[in-house]
């Protein structure tokens, strides 16, 4: 499988970033525990920052060869529109990923916009979080 991995806000600061909440990993380690998990799968990354930037890259997949998509869009998830327009136009399973729980966290949080056009959201099992994405993937592909 052919599985694209995208990161949105503040995600190029794990590690950094509230520890308690997102664990001590950086995101790159979080990259290779995916590339060391899942050997047979071929996986790209991206993170950004910016809006347009990842509305940018979930279009990138509309006419490409890749099988699925993790998706983590951070802060955004609550709030863009413009991303869920974008992951809705794509015809491949979209996995939503959060590392924290949602649902234990400010009420704002508990309710993600790119989540309504995901075929399912994993959320508060940190790092886990992306190898369960995977297996719910290779689920949805098969």
């Amino acid at each position: 499988m052919k599985i694209s991995v995208l990161n949105g806000p503040n995600l190029n600061m794990l590690g950094k970033r509230d520890p308690e909440q997102y664990g001590n990993d950086t995101l790159e380690d979080i990259e290779q525990l995916l590339i060391d998990s899942f050997p047979e799968h071929e996986m790209t990354f991206f993170q950004s920052n910016l809006e347009g930037e990842l509305v940018e890259a979930i279009q990138s997949l509309m006419d490409s060869n890749f099988d699925g998509v993790i998706v983590n869009c951070g802060g955004f998830s609550h709030t863009s529109v413009a991303i869920r327009d974008a992951l809705d136009l794509i015809d491949i399973p979209i996995v939503e990923v959060h590392l924290s729980n949602i649902h234990g966290r400010e009420e704002f949080r508990e309710r993600t916009l790119t989540g309504a056009v995901a075929d399912g959201i994993i959320t508060g099992f940190g790092k886990q979080s992306y190898l369960i994405g995977v297996h719910a993937l290779e689920k949805l592909i098969k």
